[in-house]
């Protein structure tokens, strides 16, 4: 069925759904697994001209972002490892999230993405955009979302 599966995480306790069953399918199929978070690079071009950031800010800024990033999907690689998963941990830095998915996806050679969603509907995912849709409708592997 499926070799490889990434799912993608920010810690939130939302995409713990997604990390606990991509854990329970891939333990359940003899696949192995892929954790991703992906970092924000640091919005300079925000505060341009309007406050003076140093470059130590932002680079001490970017490394705590990353830090955080690392501890997240090292946990998700150790509860996989624990239940019996090969898994690998994986921190990426991209304002694109989705296309960042994507991009790890084909990097790995993942052949399922699993996400979850906040489902929301109408002009507040319109306003608020949705990396699970933007994934789900662009992905040339299968995406599984839950909510």
């Amino acid at each position: 069925m499926y070799q490889r599966i990434l799912v993608a995480t920010d810690g939130s306790d939302l995409s713990r759904t997604a990390v606990n069953s991509a854990i329970e399918l891939a333990a359940a199929i003899g696949a192995e697994l892929v954790a991703l978070y992906v970092v924000p690079r640091y919005p300079v071009s925000y505060f341009e001209g309007g406050i003076t950031i140093s470059v130590e800010d932002i680079a001490r800024t970017e490394k705590q972002w990353n830090d955080k990033g690392q501890a997240v999907v090292d946990s998700v690689r150790q509860e996989a490892e624990a239940r019996g998963v090969k898994a690998q941990a994986v921190v990426a830095q991209s304002d694109l999230v989705a296309e960042s998915i994507m991009a790890t996806a084909k990097k790995h050679n993942c052949d399922l993405v699993v996400m979850a969603s906040h489902g929301r509907k109408g002009i507040k995912r319109v306003l608020l955009g949705s990396e699970t849709q933007h994934v789900l409708t662009h992905s040339t592997v299968p995406v599984l979302v839950l909510r």
